[in-house]
């Protein structure tokens, strides 16, 4: 389709420019200040969590260095006010280590946002090709995806992943031959992934059962179209706003779910810095140093509120039906 469709204009009337629906779903985000501003911090979220090796190569960032001269003794509080907070620590120091809090968060945005990008990845390419099987097929094949399904969202994910954590990480840790970092990510990722991807399965389902019954679907299908065409040329194209909506909508929620999961201890765990393992930390010098979990909280606090903010922007955008003004 053209990007405008120009209508002829009659006895000097002014031309009627027609718009996609790309070009009026981008129109309303920008009209939506808030949903600008939550998708500017998402993206720079995501921009600095991409950056974060590198800049630690560089020397811009050191999340692992002990600095005993900015704390009063081995387990002391920081030297200064605000918990060390200095033009060289914009953040602080670690109590009792001294290490650079604003480094380790940046390091700990790095580890939160791939566990959670790699399990929404993980959870769309599932769910939508489970879905589309599913809404297509119809038949057994629709009650056999929709019991399993049902079966894998009887688990609650919280409980499967402490309760798997302990003997799934030691075997991947075993088999990868690495420390715990590597396969805590893998664990979580996988398991994440894989109860995530009922949620896609259901929102695609409905999709596919409404759009399967269009004439495109039908001319298709009676010009001799095979299944693979049907599901990935003629389906998919036409589902790309309620993965985009959900994606934005079960980002921050896996976010949230690795940073309590590294506050419980069965995430990433010390010395790899995560919002988890960081604010666990922290509990421990709430009265005495609160600018240690205060700084790491905000910034989890605002990284899970842009994408929820851009979430909500994006289902309204993407809405027909939506009171705009």
């Amino acid at each position: 389709m053209a990007d405008t469709i120009a209508i002829e204009a009659r006895d000097g009337a002014v031309p009627i420019a027609g718009r996609t629906p790309w070009q009026i779903t981008k129109a309303r985000i920008q009209r939506d200040k808030i949903t600008m501003v939550a998708l500017g911090a998402a993206i720079f979220f995501l921009i600095l969590a991409a950056l974060a090796p590198v800049l630690d190569v560089l020397g811009l960032i050191d999340p692992t260095s002990l600095n005993s001269n900015l704390v009063g003794g081995l387990g002391s509080l920081p030297i200064g006010p605000f918990g060390g907070v200095s033009p060289q620590h914009w953040m602080g120091v670690e109590p009792g280590t001294g290490r650079d809090i604003f480094s380790r968060v940046i390091a700990g945005l790095t580890v939160s946002l791939t566990v959670a990008t790699l399990a929404v990845l993980l959870s769309v390419v599932l769910g939508t090709v489970i879905g589309i099987i599913s809404g297509t097929a119809g038949g057994r094949v629709d009650w056999f995806f929709s019991r399993i399904t049902d079966f894998v969202l009887s688990f609650p994910q919280t409980l499967m992943l402490i309760a798997l954590s302990t003997i799934v990480i030691d075997i991947l840790q075993v088999t990868l031959n690495t420390d715990r970092t590597i396969p805590s990510m893998v664990f979580m990722i996988l398991v994440m992934g894989f109860f995530g991807w009922p949620y896609f399965a259901r929102i695609i389902r409905g999709q596919v059962l409404s759009l399967k019954e269009r004439e495109f679907v039908e001319a298709a299908q009676s010009l001799g179209a095979n299944r693979r065409r049907i599901y990935f040329t003629e389906l998919l194209p036409h589902l790309w706003a309620p993965i985009l909506v959900y994606t934005t909508l079960i980002m921050p929620q896996n976010i949230a779910t690795e940073a309590a999961l590294g506050f419980l201890g069965v995430g990433i765990q010390a010395p790899t810095p995560s919002f988890g393992s960081i604010l666990n930390d922290s509990v421990n010098y709430a009265r005495a140093d609160p600018a240690y979990f205060v700084f790491p909280g905000a910034t989890l606090f605002l990284v899970v509120l842009s994408f929820n903010l851009l979430g909500d922007g994006l289902r309204d955008a993407l809405d027909p039906k939506a009171d705009r003004q």
